[in-house]
């Protein structure tokens, strides 16, 4: 009885161990103006820490410049400014809700800088290869709330590839 016990509650305690999902500690997924920002950076939770004198996550949309103009921008910043990170995209023409692809050329741009690694990843910048779209789930300008999602992969010659994903804004305008 003892010989079958231990394997029995050590197979017992090995299923029940669960490895940490990272998107737990993402903000959720909303469309209320809760002024959250997040994602995975390379696998890992991704949101906005520190100040470094301005706000570490920002949104502007100006429906009336250059057909509907949108920057979202968020840091970390943990007092030493090599260790500055930033996420951000940014496009002009976006008027309702639905799915911007970043391109070559394009004005949908994704950036990402890592000041760790001086590495500089902006997706108009040449050799820098982009894949990726952004999704806007809640345009509503009469309640000042704009929401959505975003996922990219940006590459640059020297430096490590990034990929984004799992990525979500609500902001209060």
């Amino acid at each position: 009885m003892k010989h079958t016990l231990v394997p029995a509650l050590a197979l017992l305690l090995l299923t029940q161990c669960k490895k940490a999902d990272p998107e737990s500690a993402l903000p959720p997924e909303t469309q209320t103006g809760a002024n959250t920002f997040g994602c995975l950076l390379n696998g890992q939770a991704w949101t906005p820490q520190g100040n470094d004198g301005f706000a570490n996550y920002s949104v502007s949309y100006d429906p009336t410049y250059k057909k509907g103009s949108l920057s979202v921008s968020a840091y970390r910043f943990s007092g030493n400014a090599a260790d500055h990170q930033t996420v951000g995209f940014s496009s002009d023409s976006v008027r309702s809700t639905g799915t911007y692809v970043f391109k070559k050329g394009s004005l949908n741009q994704a950036g990402i800088v890592i000041r760790t690694t001086n590495c500089q990843y902006y997706s108009q910048d040449p050799g820098v290869y982009c894949k990726g779209q952004f999704t806007i789930t809640r345009l509503d300008r009469s309640a000042g709330i704009i929401s959505g999602t975003f996922a990219f992969t940006l590459y640059k010659p020297g430096c490590d590839s990034v990929r984004v994903t799992q990525g979500r804004f609500d902001r209060q305008l």
